[in-house]
């Protein structure tokens, strides 16, 4: 992979980190609202690797975890596959009112959550600056 091609998959990645941490906040506030305060970290982490309230926020999950692998692994990936990576990543993160799954709950945390559009406006204006 090339240096220019691995400095962007790595402020795409971080970026993405950012804004999977605001869509995991603003989904505890809603969760909170409607099944009570969660008790600990724990059983938080349990939430959200188990219940189906989070689950739609799997595939972000695992794109930031493929990515990871991608970077940390002995030997890099090709162009084409970091290529493959960012494009995941574009096409994941186009929210849509009346598709299914996370395109859909994407677009109800957007509609609901500024933080949630600050984070997602970092990632998207990444894709819009093709030197980064």
């Amino acid at each position: 992979m090339t240096e220019p091609l691995r400095k962007r998959l790595e402020k795409v990645r971080v970026a993405l980190l950012a804004l999977h941490k605001a869509l995991v906040d603003s989904e505890r506030i809603g969760y909170e609202q409607t099944m009570g305060t969660i008790p600990s970290p724990n059983h938080f982490l349990q939430l959200l690797m188990k219940d189906p309230w989070f689950a739609w926020l799997q595939p972000l999950s695992q794109l930031i975890v493929s990515m990871d692998e991608a970077m940390d692994a002995k030997e890099p990936p090709t162009d084409a596959a970091a290529e493959a990576l960012l494009k995941e990543a574009w096409v994941l993160l186009s929210p849509s009112e009346t598709g299914e799954g996370f395109s859909n709950h994407y677009f109800n945390a957007l509609q609901r959550d500024p933080n949630v559009i600050f984070a997602h406006r970092e990632v998207t204006r990444l894709f819009e600056q093709r030197n980064v």
